[in-house]
């Protein structure tokens, strides 16, 4: 007999946990379901880099040609790709190729900015209001660069911030030796986002999950969907390996798992799976003061307290976490070019996960509209942690049925 539930969200990561605390809040009761550990998945590794400053999408003019060269240069890049003849993988490609204009970054940018904005500003109410203690650090994204081609090209992105009155700063060799003493010789130039903010992600989901399970949500771990039945366009039974529920609403958020589910229900969404990687270390005193992005190389750093999270790569991939040790040794030895650190630092930890990637570079937020009692949230990409807060509160009203607090047009899974 299926267990009668009110609203079972899918997925335990920064989406899933954020919609589960943004419903109870409103009165909601939540049950969480997990393939994993919930709070332990893609976002829990990764830079946690808070950044309303990433107003353009991935697919971006250019792209495409920065991808072959990239391509050509696999010792270098900091993207690969799998090769495979799958149709929905060939019709991904093919779709982010035709998005890489500039009729979509025109699109994306006031949706993209309006979302970021209002993660930010809940961020910053949540961790202030719960007393959340998650290395909250909020000195901005500095940008380093070592090239002048780079660093025009940081110029043009603050330039675009500036027209969208959002806050950067172009910073020459010495106003970035004073933002970042670290930094390296060879840095010829930075741009500092000085909205953003960054955190520890694995201590925020870790504390968000505590809050969530203090206010009564049901937390089903370890825990696969294996089938979801619909009667007249509604949910109607969720088949598990911990048995059967029987919902009044469902949150479609298991990020790179999505598609599956959404396919259970005759939903096509057109999301891949791209790795990234990060290590842990621990430098002695040699910690950053703020989170930094290696231009060149796109590598992460964030400080965290006396440890730095690196973080990088793009990998179109499987839906496989696998850790590829070469990997992450790349990413590592961008440290030691771009900041005065030795390599003597001791690993604490190494990680792989996987960003839900759309075509056009905005994550889908919608009731769905062939499933009446379904809402579906993924494809957030690298800004899952980021964008989870807003993400979550627009998740709360679109279920409650409340008006949401910005527009959610652009995030309809119709525009494919």
């Amino acid at each position: 007999m299926a267990h009668k539930t009110d609203v079972v969200v899918i997925g335990g990561g920064s989406i899933g946990l954020n919609a589960a605390y943004y419903l109870q809040q409103t009165g909601r009761h939540v049950t969480l379901i997990d393939q994993g550990n919930i709070g332990i998945g893609s976002s829990s590794g990764n830079a946690g880099h808070i950044v309303p400053s990433h107003i353009v999408p991935l697919a971006a003019p250019g792209m495409v040609w920065q991808t072959i060269k990239w391509l050509l240069t696999p010792s270098k890049s900091p993207f690969s790709m799998r090769f495979s003849l799958d149709p929905d993988y060939i019709s991904f490609l093919l779709r982010f190729s035709m998005s890489c204009t500039e009729e979509n970054v025109r699109r994306s940018l006031i949706p993209l900015k309006n979302l970021g904005l209002l993660s930010s500003v809940e961020f910053a109410r949540v961790i202030s209001e719960e007393g959340l203690d998650c290395n909250y650090n909020q000195s901005g994204l500095l940008f380093l660069y070592k090239t002048k081609s780079a660093w025009e090209g940081g110029k043009h992105e603050a330039e675009l911030l500036h027209q969208n009155n959002m806050p950067a700063e172009i910073l020459d060799r010495d106003q970035v030796r004073q933002r970042e003493p670290l930094s390296d010789d060879s840095v010829i130039g930075g741009v500092h986002f000085t909205g953003d903010s960054s955190l520890n992600p694995g201590k925020y989901l870790a504390a968000i999950k505590q809050r969530v399970a203090t206010q009564g949500a049901v937390m089903v771990e370890n825990t696969a969907v294996t089938g979801l039945e619909t009667v007249n366009g509604k949910i109607t039974k969720l088949v598990t390996s911990q048995g059967e529920f029987s919902p009044e609403e469902v949150v479609f958020a298991a990020g790179s798992w999505t598609p599956i589910l959404a396919k259970k229900v005759g939903i096509p969404l057109p999301i891949q799976p791209a790795k990234g990687y990060s290590l842990t270390i621990k430098a002695g005193d040699r910690v950053p003061s703020q989170a930094l992005l290696l231009g060149e190389k796109r590598v992460a750093i964030t400080p965290l307290g006396d440890q730095i999270r690196v973080t990088g790569r793009l990998e179109l991939s499987s839906l496989n976490t696998d850790v590829d040790q070469k990997k992450v040794d790349g990413i590592a030895s961008a440290v030691c070019d771009y900041l005065k650190i030795n390599r003597n630092w001791e690993t604490l930890d190494t990680w792989a996960g996987l960003r839900p990637t759309t075509p056009d570079g905005l994550p889908i937020i919608e009731r769905s509209a062939a499933v009446s009692n379904l809402v579906i949230a993924a494809g957030h990409a690298m800004l899952g942690l980021s964008l989870g807060p807003a993400t979550g509160l627009l998740v709360s009203q679109l279920v409650n049925g409340t008006q949401p607090i910005i527009d959610l047009t652009g995030f309809r899974s119709s525009r494919f």
